[in-house]
């Protein structure tokens, strides 16, 4: 029996890689880029060609459709949106087991509808009714929805390299790139990593309330220099300084050279490690 190869993914291609790439402006910001069309790279006809043409950042649709979950997300005080929150949980052991989690969808308003015994979470606030929002996660049966959620594993020469994970909701993939990009490109060890600055892009689409994108919304901390967030303001960015762009990251770096295991925490909550 011959099994036919599955194409990659054509986002994964490198070609199509260096076509995004050449849109970047290195001088300034341009809130009207548009997505990509990476079926040509696998083999495949984009099948959301119209959408793709007439795509806006913000469909008139995606403020209305979301409205009631974003009031509904601003009703909860300090104290309860700790609560709410997610959790990232990361482990490993000297036999080689290594894992990586983020619960989380459980807070209050979820509820099981009546003879189900199917809880429905927040998480399906995450689902949208217009495909012009996002035509990958309309409601139907069968579908994946899209997922903050970014528990992560890295392996280097088939072995587990690092697992890592981080609280924060749409925040999570970005803080988790250059938490990544500390490890493996600048050469910070793990508790320098998960403290290190980050710098939090609102150019996506939100996973929740109103669905909303706001291109060229930057977070900054106070470390940044004022120069720095001078020249992204000149560069047409609109720069938001905060006392915090993540929540805490954990992570553990299984040091293949050495046969080490280290654990990291940052500092922005309760987060922390253990070793046994």
């Amino acid at each position: 029996m011959c099994r036919r190869r599955s194409q990659s993914p054509g986002f994964l291609s490198k070609k199509y890689a260096d076509q995004r790439r050449a849109l970047i402006n290195h001088e300034h910001n341009d809130t009207g880029i548009k997505p990509g069309d990476p079926y040509p790279f696998q083999g495949g006809k984009n099948p959301y060609v119209k959408l793709l043409k007439n795509w806006q950042a913000n469909p008139p649709k995606a403020k209305a459709e979301g409205a009631e979950g974003f009031q509904q997300a601003n009703l909860m005080s300090a104290d309860e949106g700790f609560l709410a929150g997610t959790t990232s949980i990361q482990a490993a052991d000297a036999e080689g087991w290594v894992v990586s989690v983020t619960p989380s969808g459980g807070w209050i308003p979820a509820f099981i509808p009546e003879g189900t015994g199917i809880g429905l979470s927040q998480r399906m606030q995450s689902f949208v009714l217009d495909e012009a929002i996002n035509p990958f996660n309309v409601v139907h049966p069968g579908q994946r929805p899209r997922a903050t959620l970014t528990p992560s594993l890295a392996m280097k020469d088939g072995k587990p390299l690092m697992a890592f994970s981080v609280q924060g909701g749409d925040t999570q993939d970005q803080n988790l790139l250059q938490f990544f990009l500390n490890m493996v490109e600048f050469k910070m060890n793990v508790q320098q990593a998960v403290e290190a600055h980050n710098i939090l892009s609102y150019q996506m689409q939100s996973s929740f309330g109103a669905h909303q994108s706001q291109p060229g919304r930057l977070e900054l901390t106070r470390r940044v220099s004022e120069w720095d967030r001078a020249e992204l303001e000149r560069m047409g960015y609109k720069v938001d300084v905060v006392e915090r762009t993540y929540s805490p990251v954990t992570a553990i770096w299984l040091d293949q050279e050495n046969g080490t295991i280290w654990g990291g925490a940052s500092e922005q909550g309760d987060d922390y490690g253990i070793g046994w």
